[in-house]
């Protein structure tokens, strides 16, 4: 008899232990985390393409075609803290530099990252649409001297898809050392 027990015991036991699997849920996790709301997410390519054509034509020297993706409120920052605030003050920056202080500037092995923020991490950070551009650049002064270096610009745009910020992160000695006479 105790054997007849512990036998059905351990059958019980081994019946419980090889329980089917429950089915899988329909909702996959990656579908389930792709409804939530990210803080970040991919922003359209789109962004990208006004990036390289911006820079064509800053290369080509033609700031007016620039000055069409730039909004009238725009704000252009340097890691070093300067700033040019409005459209009509970066467009007259821009000008000058490229008529009386760089004879040619070229931009190559670009890099372009569209970032759409959704919740900022900080709260000086702003919401929306940012393209990170990585690029190096090559500049030929005036002086007859050249620079090469490479480049950091975050870029952030409006509602309207125009630039409204630029922040850029340059090293400032090289393009001194160039245009020093």
């Amino acid at each position: 008899m105790k054997q007849i027990f512990l036998c059905a015991i351990g059958c019980a036991l081994l019946l419980a232990c090889n329980n089917p699997k429950p089915a899988e849920e329909t909702t996959t996790p990656a579908v389930a985390a792709e409804a939530k709301s990210q803080a970040t997410e991919f922003a359209d390519s789109k962004y990208a393409d006004i990036g390289k054509r911006d820079l064509a034509a800053l290369s080509s020297g033609d700031i007016d075609k620039w000055m069409e993706d730039i909004a009238d409120n725009a704000r252009f920052f340097w890691n070093g803290g300067d700033s040019i605030i409005g459209k009509a003050a970066i467009s007259a920056y821009w000008k000058k530099r490229r008529s009386e202080v760089i004879d040619s500037i070229n931009y190559m092995n670009d890099i372009w990252l569209p970032v759409k923020v959704n919740q900022p991490q900080q709260q000086v950070q702003s919401p929306g649409v940012w393209l990170l551009g990585w690029y190096q650049v090559h500049a030929k002064y005036k002086t007859g001297k050249s620079m090469s270096q490479w480049i950091h610009t975050d870029y952030h745009f409006d509602a309207s898809d125009k630039i409204d910020q630029v922040i850029q992160y340059i090293d400032r000695a090289p393009i001194n050392a160039a245009i020093a006479k």
